[in-house]
Parts: C-alpha cells; structure tokens; sequence
C-alpha cells in the first residue's frame, strides 16, 4: 500500500537539523496554540493536534527520528518509500490499515508498533492449500492515541479496520466503537473481541489489541496515574519561596513553593492525577522544580547581582 510523506519537521515548524530542545519547544508552543480545550474550532483544532502530536512522537524519540531521516532521503518524492510489511513480517495473507487511531497511515507503516501474532493467518505463499483445516485467526495489535481528557475522564472512540486479502486484492473493512476505560495508562491495551484477522475453514477470527499512547500535553506528562508539570521557577523564587498558579487536568491550581527550593524537589498535590482502578481513586500531581538563571541581564539588574556576590557569605562548594 502506497502511503502519502509526513513532513514532521515541516508539521512543527523546525529545520530538519533542530535540536531536541528546538523540538520540544516548537512542540509546546504549537500543542497549545491548537489544543482542543482552547481553540474555537473544536474540530479543527482536534486534528492538527493528532498532527502535532504525530509529528512530536516521531521527532522526540531519537530512534524513531534518526529511521525517519533514512526514510526521508528521498522525501521530497512523496509515497517513494519501498513498502516492507509491518515490523519487518513476512507478508502474509492479509494486510490491515486501522482508521480513527489517531495516526496517519505513513505513522502506522512506520513507526507504529503494529504486529501481527499470526495464529491463523498463514504467510503468503501463492495459493491456500484447499481443504484447510480450521485456524483461529491471528491477533493483531496497533496504537491508538489517547488524550489526557480521554484518560481522564473514559471515551468512545470509532474506530475502522481494513482487511485486505491479498490474494483477491479485495479490501473490506469493519467499524466498531472502542470503549477508553478512564485512568486508562499509557502502553495499556485494550482488547477488542473478534475484530483480528480471519480465521480459516470457518475458525473464528482473532482479537484486537489497541495499545494506548497519551497524545502528549504541552504542560504535563503521565508517570502510571501521576502527572508531572516542570515549573521553571527564578533563583529569588527559590530563595524567597513564592505562590504560583500551575495548570491540572481539573484546571489551575495555586502551588507554595517553600523558601530555600532547590532544582529538582518536588511539589506534590494529591488526587489531582488520573483515576485508578474501579474505586476511582486518583493518582498525584507532582510539579518538578527548575531553577532558571537570567540570561543577559541589563546593567541594573546584573548590577544587583555583583552587590549580591560582594555581601553573600554563601558558598555552594562548602
């Protein structure tokens, strides 16, 4: 199957040599100027963050980026790309396209962890042997994207299979609707009964297992059910202590960060994380310090600095 070239850095907004912080920066930048929760068009925006969020898990990932830009040597010739099967596979009797993952088709081919378990599905050789003996069909896993909201709170999402048998060239495809439990983690699968693979000789088919991948937040990141939120603070602010105002899924929240905080402590709000299990307790909410330095001050204020140095009796080597 021919699919159409992701230009991820074009997506972004970064040179094809950006630096991971570049990356990251364009990333937080552009996620939360298309947000769904702040955007006027909802649906829109909806799909340029799955394009962001696309773009970010490809380039973020040094493994999955330094294969993209081998895949890339020829991108300006787009759907160029030799078609191997999934994962490396042999190729077998059919071919699966998902729809309504969240992810393109170039992302599946790819860079999804899509595999094929291959119970009943038999490797492509031609020809099936008549009377074949009943086999179950083969499992089939793919990645599915989850937004914090979706874990948060559960969802529905359709979702569409397509199946090609690659003797007949003949697609099909099934629509479904997959239930996202809430407090749904990420790497969890979620299974789908019945919708794998075809069985043959009448055998019943196999399962789908979606795999969940938190669409990544400009703001905050998930530990299992704890949420994390780096919170730049100024070295007066670390000295001093300070109250700040730092994003939750449950909207804002003000934090005390105590006098004398140091890069890396931790600021812990409880039950501000997502739910576990069916008791629906939640997970924590952590802020994690960085203290940032002023970068090229002006006179006064690198003035006040050198009074600072001059009367301090600290020494952080002591």
């Amino acid at each position: 199957m021919s699919v159409e070239f992701k230009d991820y850095y074009a997506t972004l907004g970064v040179a094809r040599d950006a630096s991971a912080e570049d990356i990251k920066k364009a990333f937080r930048k552009m996620a939360r100027k298309h947000h769904p929760d702040v955007a006027k068009d909802k649906k829109g925006a909806e799909a340029k963050f799955k394009e962001i969020n696309e773009a970010n898990e490809v380039l973020s990932d040094p493994a999955k980026r330094q294969k993209y830009d081998q895949l890339g040597a020829n991108w300006q010739q787009a759907g160029s790309f030799p078609q191997a099967g999934r994962g490396g596979r042999a190729a077998t009797a059919h071919e699966f396209n998902f729809g309504g993952t969240g992810f393109s088709d170039f992302f599946e081919q790819y860079f999804s962890g899509a595999s094929h378990a291959g119970f009943g599905d038999e490797v492509f050789s031609g020809a099936r042997p008549a009377g074949a003996r009943k086999h179950r069909g083969g499992d089939i896993e793919g990645d599915i994207l989850v937004s914090l909201d979706e874990a948060m709170h559960g969802a529905v999402r359709p979702v569409s299979l397509q199946i090609t048998d690659n003797l007949t060239a003949k697609p099909a495809t099934r629509e479904f609707q997959v239930r996202i439990p809430p407090g749904v983690t990420d790497g969890r699968r979620i299974r789908v009964p019945g919708q794998g693979a075809p069985g043959t000789g009448g055998a019943e088919p196999g399962d789908l297992y979606l795999r969940v991948r938190h669409a990544a937040h400009p703001d905050l990141v998930t530990h299992g059910a704890d949420l994390y939120h780096d919170l730049d603070i100024a070295p007066w602010e670390a000295v001093l202590g300070a109250d700040i105002t730092v994003p939750t899924l449950d909207g804002a929240v003000k934090l005390r960060v105590p006098p004398g905080s140091e890069s890396g402590h931790h600021l812990r709000v409880r039950g501000r994380g997502l739910p576990t299990g069916k008791t629906g307790q939640r997970g924590d909410f952590f802020a994690v310090l960085t203290i940032k330095i002023p970068v090229n001050p002006d006179d006064e204020t690198r003035a006040l600095w050198e009074r600072l140095r001059e009367i301090s009796h600290f020494n952080p080597r002591a």
